[in-house]
């Protein structure tokens, strides 16, 4: 059985993340790939309680950490380990590295967030980073017919915002520039894909 394929798509919210999640999902299974999409925080327990501290009320620092990495145990455990070991193709929708943003703008290290994790957690074969600006991200926020929560206040999304772009100079990182149309950024993302799939081939 082949390794699997492990893709993260991260960015602010208003980026398009997971349009692009779903299309990169569809484009691969016509490509014959088997894919699993998943996000997080997941359905889970303890992803479904920092869902809901988004509109309720944020949980101390040290609690919200602790949720998303318990979250992610049984994430990496549950569903992306298993679906790597059988060859499938793992599209996540948010990883540890929103975790380093958002978190970080808590007063946490994000390089001690990032080290927390990959004790547990696999590093994805390839992430994407859909980058937009703040100004516009929060212009698409509101279009949609959103309030920005919590998460998404403008001097907290900026932060987060450097801290995806501090990852940039990684071998398995590829920033995805997110002002044109959805149907350019999907052909950037799917040529992107394609390009490290067959490096990986060849590689094996």
């Amino acid at each position: 059985m082949p390794d699997g394929f492990f893709i993260v798509i991260e960015g602010i919210d208003g980026t398009g993340k997971s349009t692009q999640v779903a299309r990169l999902g569809a484009w691969l299974t016509a490509q014959g790939r088997e894919v699993v999409l998943s996000r997080e925080p997941t359905a889970g327990p303890w992803g479904r309680k920092v869902r809901e501290s988004a509109a309720t009320g944020r949980l101390s620092p040290e609690e919200e950490l602790e949720y998303f990495l318990n979250d992610r145990r049984e994430h990496v455990e549950e569903l992306i380990r298993p679906s790597l070991a059988a060859g499938k193709v793992v599209i996540l929708d948010r990883y540890y590295f929103s975790t380093m943003a958002y978190q970080s703008s808590r007063g946490f290290d994000p390089q001690e967030i990032r080290k927390r994790n990959e004790l547990f957690a696999p590093v994805p074969d390839l992430l994407l980073v859909m980058d937009l600006d703040v100004d516009a991200a929060l212009l698409r926020i509101g279009a949609r017919g959103d309030v920005a929560n919590e998460f998404e206040k403008r001097e907290n999304l900026q932060h987060c915002r450097d801290v995806f772009l501090s990852l940039r100079e990684e071998p398995f990182v590829e920033v995805i520039p997110c002002g044109g149309s959805l149907d350019e950024v999907t052909e950037l993302v799917n040529q992107i894909v394609s390009t490290r799939l067959l490096e990986t081939r060849r590689q094996g």
